[in-house]
């Protein structure tokens, strides 16, 4: 990479003007060749590299507190937003814009190693203004649709490519086992052969190749068990046999790394009490050693805090940590701190150079492989796909496949396009925030029109004919018996890990039930179209309902939700989780003996 002019920290530290070539700068030396091979160039950068570049390139830290001098005095390896961290102009061109000026840190130390900025593009580049807001992953597993999968990770890599970033935490690959859990949604079922085809989205984001086109490093997370802890709850403990562990949570792993996944984010939660941020057996020996993963390990936000129980971390956490097999710690706000440590573990004797050499070799295969060092800067051309027509398009074919008809008295659904008056109420109707759930924006998400897209009410307008009468409230006020049916659009409102958490009630709220009340006083018969992030516990209502249909959180395009109650396709959708009786049969899982509501892999169709 020959840059016109470098800047670089002089022993001084003041930022000094170099030009390319010169004594001491970087430029024509062998790991910057693009001809030789990858191994070659990160063998030959690491004998270059000083301990400070070493334990740079081993942290992450979030963009609100670090600016691009600070990577070019640190070094530091990568930057991250956490949900809904955002430049002050939340654009395409503010995100590039922001990310260049990272980038330009970053190449202003002597090594000119780029950094990668990693995103939670969970669901699209759901933290980007104006992006495809795709299904949440319960909806993509219940779609069963591996290839469609493949397309929305390719679909989401063009969009953070658009936005400058190259790296997203995701595929979440775990197995939801406890519906009470606040991330069930990021799930994509309770089977692990289900969420196993579905990782067909890492070849999505990061491509044929890491150097391609609007390719992307994919994370898959968390590793390994968080959708199996006791009571659902987040950060909790899975308490089963290694066996059970390496039957239900392992495979995703396994396959999520023989489509050569670029990065593993390990978990908050404890396997049989021991935290999962320094079980070196499960990361060094079963992830990297038997499984053959050779991308690299990164921590969850501040997860290495967490490890003595104590707040706050300490050189002793950070050591157990590295020596685990950490390769990158996220370390978002204490970062200074973080580096202090790690270079005094490794300067005392607590972590070997050579656990330190893995880290680095990981961690610079993978910015090689991405092109970074030849293409370091956003590449705007992708800009244009942010929100387009043919995302939109695809999200849109999603959120019909995930739609799932669980119930369908006398035929009921698909609705007539013409003729007579349709009542629309519930607090999801007309309400993109709720529909598109959390990690939509900010990290819990919100209601109202967060977002642009297309809410449910309006695709129901624009599906049903010129010879129907749509009307809409809320709280479903006004209806009286002349309408020939209504629908109900309710269920919950957003949330994220942690908050989403369901220890106690799992039932519809007071709203919503005295929304459902005035609908089914008038004797009109009521569809509800329950937008949520879980299956909730509905069977003392069900009675009462003449259709139910789940909508997961179907994101941005809720006009897919129309194509399925007016029959422009009918609905294909069967369940990614085993619906419960009452939220006491939780955990309730395939095959565990327990009678569901509707069992998994259920779903009607016209």
């Amino acid at each position: 990479m020959r840059l016109a002019a470098l800047l670089v920290i002089a022993t001084t530290g003041v930022l000094t003007a170099v030009v390319p070539g010169s004594p001491g700068t970087a430029a024509g030396l062998p790991y910057q060749d693009p001809s030789l091979p990858v191994a070659t160039r990160v063998g030959d950068l690491l004998t270059r590299m000083s301990l400070d570049d070493k334990v740079g390139q081993m942290t992450q830290t979030e963009r609100g507190v670090t600016t691009p001098a600070d990577v070019t005095s640190y070094r530091i390896g990568s930057i991250l937003s956490g949900g809904g961290s955002a430049p002050a102009s939340n654009t395409a061109t503010g995100w590039a814009d922001m990310y260049d000026a990272y980038q330009r840190g970053a190449l202003a130390a002597p090594l000119q190693i780029p950094m990668m900025y990693g995103i939670d593009a969970v669901h699209g580049n759901n933290n980007v203004l104006g992006s495809t807001i795709f299904p949440h992953n319960i909806g993509l597993g219940a779609t069963r649709d591996p290839a469609l999968v493949q397309n929305i990770g390719r679909a989401t890599a063009e969009e953070v490519t658009g936005a400058g970033q190259d790296w997203t935490f995701a595929p979440c690959v775990c197995v939801a086992r406890n519906d009470r859990w606040g991330r069930t949604y990021e799930s994509f079922g309770e089977n692990p052969e289900l969420v196993t085809a579905m990782t067909t989205v890492v070849t999505g984001l990061q491509g044929q190749r890491l150097d391609g086109p609007a390719s992307v490093l994919a994370t898959a997370k968390h590793y390994l068990g968080d959708g199996g802890t006791t009571g659902g709850t987040d950060q909790g403990n899975t308490a089963i046999s290694e066996a059970e562990l390496r039957a239900i949570h392992l495979p995703p792993f396994r396959a999520a790394v023989q489509r050569g996944v670029g990065s593993v984010m390990v978990s908050f939660s404890s396997f049989n009490g021991a935290k999962l941020h320094g079980n070196k057996y499960l990361i060094t020996d079963v992830l990297k050693g038997e499984l053959g993963f050779t991308g690299f390990v990164v921590s969850d936000w501040a997860g290495i805090d967490q490890l003595d129980g104590q707040r706050g971390f300490t050189q002793a956490e950070v050591a157990t940590a590295v020596n685990a097999g950490l390769d990158m710690l996220m370390v978002p706000e204490n970062w200074r701190t973080f580096v202090g440590y790690l270079r005094a573990a490794v300067q005392s004797g607590q972590i070997p150079m050579s656990r330190i050499d893995d880290a680095n070799r990981r961690i610079l295969t993978k910015k090689f492989e991405l092109g970074l060092f030849e293409r370091p800067y956003a590449d705007r051309s992708y800009a244009a796909t942010i929100g387009s027509t043919a995302h939109r398009t695809l999200a849109r074919q999603a959120v019909r496949e995930s739609q799932v008809l669980l119930k369908n008295a006398g035929g009921i659904l698909p609705l007539a396009k013409s003729g007579g008056k349709i009542f629309v109420a519930g607090r999801s109707a007309d309400d993109i925030g709720n529909q598109s759930g959390g990690w939509t924006l900010s990290w819990q998400g919100a209601s109202g029109n967060t977002v642009p897209g297309t809410s449910i009410l309006a695709g129901i307008r624009a599906a049903a004919g010129s010879g129907t009468t749509v009307t809409y409230a809320k709280d479903g006020s006004g209806i009286d018996s002349s309408y020939r049916a209504a629908i109900a659009v309710l269920g919950e409102t957003p949330y994220a890990e942690g908050q989403g958490d369901r220890p106690g009630s799992m039932s519809l709220d007071a709203t919503d039930l005295a929304t459902l009340n005035r609908l089914r006083a008038t004797g009109v018969p009521v569809i509800v179209v329950l937008v949520s992030g879980r299956p909730l516990d509905i069977a003392a209502q069900l009675g009462g309902w003449t259709a139910l249909v789940a909508a997961w959180l179907p994101g941005s395009e809720g006009a897919g939700v129309a194509d399925v109650l007016f029959g422009d396709y009918a609905p294909t959708g069967k369940l990614p989780m085993t619906w419960m009786q009452s939220a006491s049969q939780q955990p309730i899982n395939d095959d565990d003996g327990k009678t569901p509501l509707f069992p998994y892999g259920y779903g009607l169709t016209y």
